[in-house]
């Protein structure tokens, strides 16, 4: 079978119909992918030991190391009312066929309680044999709410190839904060790229990833735990968070903490010079002098290299 590229012209066509495509092999080189900019920008939260988050500190109160290197901070700001750039990924393969009506209602109610209009935009994506794009950038609540009513089951779960064309076709310079909402199982079956190369475009692109798990609704199947340890990566080395309601009615909880987490985010940059160029993956370490405090980022990202190679 012939392999197709989701490229950006043809996806930021509002569809009629879902697009599906199949993502190119791994190593094709219309996908290589580079950091080739001044500055590194971080979205982290802050918050006590109670959970709580912590939204008015100065940036005096911050220190940020790049492989342990302490960086000038060049900017900083709170993020609360920054733009929001959101990639609704909703696994519709058949390990999810007895779940597709959680996963509607999830990303119905997801919609309503998050997309402000006018100011944020949204798009939806499934995925199942192929990546499908169900309704493209948008700040229309209906819109996105109908296009998540016509969700099918299909077959395989290219959970890995929808994070990385997400990342690299959809999210890639967007402006404001760019977040990708995946409700799944976890359970990646047919993708051609891996978790490793699906969070490296994650990490190139300044994408956060929050996952909500369906395995929690019922535990029978066999796959549920190493599943939600996927999820589990993808949000933590993104800077988000993962989520695991048991039903759908608690779905009203994690989405006030999902909204609560959004308005409280903070943003820094920083430009650590040569080393930006150097092809290497690079830690993050946000510090600040308050013990009692715990400041949650991705924890780092890939720089490109000077000549165009990896």
């Amino acid at each position: 079978m012939r392999a197709l590229i989701m490229t950006l012209a043809l996806l930021l066509q509002a569809p009629s119909s879902p697009q599906r495509v199949t993502p190119p092999p791994v190593g094709d080189a219309a996908l290589a992918l580079s950091v080739d900019v001044s500055l590194v920008n971080v979205l982290f939260t802050v918050s006590d030991r109670k959970g709580r988050f912590v939204t008015s500190l100065p940036m005096e109160k911050f220190r940020v190391f790049d492989d342990n290197k302490k960086q000038v901070i060049t900017h900083f700001s709170s993020e609360t009312e920054m733009p929001l750039t959101i990639a609704l990924l909703i696994d519709s393969s058949g390990s999810i066929e007895n779940k597709v009506d959680f996963e509607q209602e999830a990303a119905i109610k997801f919609l309503k309680s998050v997309l402000r209009e006018r100011i944020d935009r949204a798009l939806l994506i499934t995925f199942d044999l192929r990546v499908n794009l169900l309704q493209d950038y948008t700040d229309d609540i209906a819109k996105l709410a109908r296009a998540a009513e016509r969700i099918t089951v299909g077959g395989g779960t290219p959970l890995y190839d929808a994070v990385f064309l997400t990342a690299t076709e959809k999210l890639a310079r967007q402006p404001g904060r760019r977040i990708a909402i995946v409700i799944s199982d976890g359970m990646d079956t047919t993708s051609r790229k891996s978790l490793n190369e699906a969070l490296r475009a994650a990490q190139q692109n300044d994408t956060t990833i929050y996952c909500i798990s369906t395995n929690s609704i019922r535990r029978e199947y066999m796959g549920s735990d190493s599943g939600n340890k996927v999820l589990r990566k993808l949000a933590e080395e993104t800077g988000g968070r993962a989520f695991f309601p048991s039903k759908a009615k608690d779905l009203d909880t994690v989405f006030k903490k999902l909204n609560e987490e959004l308005g409280a985010q903070y943003t820094l940059a920083y430009g650590p010079g040569e080393t930006l160029q150097d092809g290497a993956f690079h830690r993050i370490r946000i510090e600040t002098d308050d013990r009692q405090l715990r400041i949650q980022a991705r924890n780092g990202y890939f720089a490109g290299r000077r000549d165009g190679q990896r």
